[in-house]
């Protein structure tokens, strides 16, 4: 046992440099606000993020392999990790780690894991499906985020309703972004009720209102976050702000042609805004 403990602790640091890796590799966004919390919490966030992201491969990127057998495998493999507290897997590792230590929700991981599954079914959506998939595959990240934020259960409860609503505005962000690849490419289409052989004007300023209204309710919340995780956070929002700003100024048809971004000299240009924002207590 005097030889185990060090070398488990290397091994579990290595598991979490793996999901910052991945965290690093797919979103500058997220990774920059990271950058900015508090040590205590880089890992487990980096964490939550690289499990969500490999979940999100199988069912977009995976083509040609049985992506069901995968999701499935996935799934067993998680709970099976989370239940003996380790695994050879470095995400599962690494995620199982903090769904053990901040005690967080198995049925928000189960919620997390059906969205996923509906991607490899489900072409369209009406409004509970929606609701459903924006709940699982967006919502309970922001609660899985905030259970590591804050253990105090009071703070939990009252910000949930806020963690739920940046959940929410990110990924009906995502899906206007990613409406090219997703419509024409993967055949899906999320937004119920919204035609995208005949997309109009109208239709993306519902879809917009929307986003705004969950966009206000968030930033209530990350107001009322643990000092060493508000900018962070605020970070993340303003660049999805950003982005939605882009993507409200963008006409409808365009939105169907190409997926829009924003630079990385934008996104830096934001982060010291920010930065400079928490020193003048402005946040």
């Amino acid at each position: 046992m005097t030889t185990r403990v060090p070398m488990m602790n290397l091994y579990d640091e290595t598991c979490f440099e793996c999901s910052k890796l991945i965290t690093k590799k797919y979103s500058t966004s997220f990774s920059l606000g990271i950058r900015t919390f508090d040590k205590s919490f880089r890992y487990p966030i980096y964490a939550i993020y690289g499990f969500v992201r490999y979940a999100d491969e199988i069912v977009d990127t995976f083509h040609g392999y049985d992506q069901q057998q995968l999701i499935n495998s996935f799934e067993e493999e998680t709970f099976k990790a989370i239940e003996e507290r380790i695994s050879t897997n470095p995400v599962i590792h690494s995620f199982q780690q903090v769904v053990n230590q901040f005690e967080i929700d198995h049925e928000l991981i189960r919620a997390f894991l059906r969205s996923m599954e509906m991607d490899l079914h489900n072409k369209a959506y009406d409004e509970d499906s929606y609701q459903t998939y924006i709940y699982g595959s967006a919502e309970v990240i922001g609660m899985m985020c905030l259970r590591v934020f804050t253990n105090d259960d009071i703070q939990y409860q009252a910000l949930v309703p806020k963690a739920r609503s940046l959940g929410a505005a990110f990924q009906k962000i995502n899906f206007l972004r990613d409406v090219k690849a997703d419509y024409t490419e993967r055949g899906r289409s999320y937004f119920p009720g919204v035609d995208f052989n005949n997309f109009t004007e109208h239709d993306k300023l519902a879809i917009e209102a929307e986003i705004k209204h969950d966009f206000d309710e968030a930033f209530e919340g990350i107001k009322c976050l643990p000092a060493g995780t508000r900018l962070g956070v605020y970070i993340a929002y303003i660049y999805y702000l950003q982005l939605f700003k882009k993507i409200s100024y963008t006409p409808a048809n365009v939105i169907l042609q190409k997926r829009i971004r924003v630079s990385d000299l934008c996104k830096m240009s934001l982060y010291i805004k920010a930065v400079l924002q928490q020193k003048l207590n402005v946040i």
